[in-house]
């Protein structure tokens, strides 16, 4: 897969717009800083220190180099910061870290949760 095209899952999750401002407006939430901000933030920096050996995990000058590039190509339609989380999974994706199939799994798992309540 080129690391510049779009990925599927990642486009249909920009064309729903639930970026975090509509989010918050929709359900009366003051906090401009996204829940989940805090994890990727964390993410972030486990993948920058961990040193994995065993999979095409980004360092921390290609993470953000590929951040920055598909923020202003791929994803510039998307806000800061669900352009850098969606750019993330972007890139593991690209690298195989993570495999498409799995990440539609995972975010079919967390909607049910999330629907459940």
């Amino acid at each position: 897969m080129p690391a510049d095209q779009p990925i599927e899952t990642l486009s249909r999750i920009v064309e729903r717009g639930q970026v975090w401002p509509h989010m918050a407006a929709k359900y009366g939430v003051e906090n401009p800083v996204p829940p989940w901000k805090t994890s990727l933030d964390g993410l972030c920096d486990a993948l920058d220190h961990g040193g994995c050996a065993s999979a095409d995990v980004p360092t921390f000058k290609e993470r953000r180099d590929e951040e920055d590039e598909l923020s202003a190509t791929v994803y510039a339609g998307l806000p800061y910061p669900e352009n850098q989380l969606v750019s993330l999974a972007h890139s593991l994706l690209v690298r195989g870290v993570i495999d498409e199939a799995e990440l539609r799994q995972r975010l079919a798992d967390i909607r049910e949760r999330l629907e459940a309540t």
